[in-house]
């Protein structure tokens, strides 16, 4: 159990938006008033529990809608919840959207003592800081030009500056750092870095999985507004990366049982994939297939051809949960004569020296006819997991060794 004095304490927090389903302004109005037909209610957080002691740098990862921005949001103040509560002590500095506490008609120079204002410093403790943020920030040149003709990543360069010198005991990003330019970031997580020596507090949002793994002392994931994990960022890391199937699977299977049964798939005039199967081992729990990182990576496609293919070619490609390409071909890439037939032909695809980090995997594949044009595809036809070696963590797999 940590003894250090949490900065943030989140006590059972649940944050509803309103969705006004009318389509028009007509709409808007008849509706106004009458029942809850045209609302619904979309729940972005739900019964979130959590502490956060000071001098930790904590990560929240998850799938676009997760609900990471509400809850950093909710965090800093600038969104109150439905119901529970966020208690916070210390001077807070935010970076929570690109171009939050600026206004778009005054200045830089304007923008540096509004923002820094609005961040809890008085004119005078400004004045003593605005050259070094003005330095930071890399941009004194356009100071007293009006930031409505700042690119994204000027504005952030002028935001951070301001944020991390307003002498923050906890410090909230928000992705804002992928829009800045390398050498900035590098800055930017140098001065993170700086913050973590001196005992500080960073709730960092990102996509950026390195930096979770890299910066972070824990990291939370979150999936549909709740905490699926919490704990260790290289675990975390590896949730994710499994797209957690384990953790929503008992409501996704009961509200697959409510489905109405699908429709059967229509008849095919030319050819199609019939089956995707990857070569691996079958894990007796969850029944998935699992692939060893330092083994080729096989693939079987059958395609089922209603008239004779002449001229046709197949390809397949596998992708990460979100929906990355981290591997694929095609048969105009790989030189081999492509056979003619009808009925059923098996197509087998290896990829060797893959190295896939652990995770799990998705398969698509899809037929091609005459001058390219696709006949069918089936799109995630089968899933793989890969295990993390021992050694090493990322979406690479490797064996590592380390001499001294």
């Amino acid at each position: 159990m940590s003894t250090a004095t949490p900065i943030v304490r989140v006590q059972d927090v649940s944050k509803r938006f309103v969705l006004h389903k009318e389509k028009s302004l007509k709409e808007r109005v008849l509706s106004a008033g009458r029942n809850n037909a045209f609302r619904e209610d979309f729940w972005a957080l739900r019964n979130i529990g959590l502490e956060i002691d000071s001098g930790s740098t904590v990560g929240l990862i998850g799938p676009n809608g997760s609900g990471k921005s509400t809850l950093l949001k909710t965090i800093g103040g600038i969104i109150q919840p439905t119901s529970g509560s966020v208690v916070r002590r210390g001077r807070m500095a935010a970076l929570l959207e690109l171009g939050a506490g600026f206004h778009a008609d005054l200045t830089g120079r304007e923008n540096v003592y509004l923002n820094a204002s609005i961040l809890g410093l008085s004119r005078t403790q400004t004045d003593r800081y605005f050259d070094d943020i003005v330095e930071f920030s890399g941009i004194a040149e356009f100071i007293d030009t009006q930031v409505k003709f700042y690119s994204s990543g000027m504005y952030v360069r002028l935001a951070f500056a301001v944020a991390v010198h307003v002498d923050p005991d906890l410090l909230l990003v928000d992705e804002v750092l992928a829009v800045g330019d390398e050498a900035f970031q590098k800055k930017c997580l140098d001065k993170i870095a700086s913050f973590q020596k001196e005992g500080r507090t960073i709730v960092l949002v990102t996509h950026t999985l390195n930096q979770i793994t890299d910066l972070c002392s824990r990291a939370l994931v979150l999936a549909r507004g709740s905490v699926v994990f919490d704990g260790d960022p290289t675990d975390a890391v590896s949730v994710l990366r499994s797209g957690f199937q384990t953790t929503i699977a008992a409501d996704e299977e009961n509200a697959r049982r409510t489905e109405p049964e699908p429709e059967p798939a229509p008849a095919f005039d030319i050819a199609r994939v019939e089956s995707i199967v990857v070569a691996g081992d079958r894990d007796d729990k969850s029944g998935q297939v699992v692939v060893q990182p330092d083994r080729p990576l096989t693939i079987d496609v059958t395609v089922d051809a209603r008239t004779q293919l002449d001229e046709w070619g197949i390809g397949v490609h596998v992708d990460n949960p979100f929906g990355q390409v981290v591997v694929g071909t095609h048969s105009d890439l790989v030189k081999t004569p492509i056979p003619s037939f009808v009925g059923k032909k098996t197509v087998r695809f290896t990829f060797s020296d893959v190295r896939l980090g652990g995770g799990e995997y998705r398969v698509t594949s899809a037929v091609f006819g005459r001058g390219s044009q696709e006949l069918h595809r089936i799109t995630d036809g089968a899933t793989f997991t890969v295990r993390p070696t021992a050694t090493s963590y990322g979406p690479i797999g490797a064996a590592a060794a380390i001499q001294f």
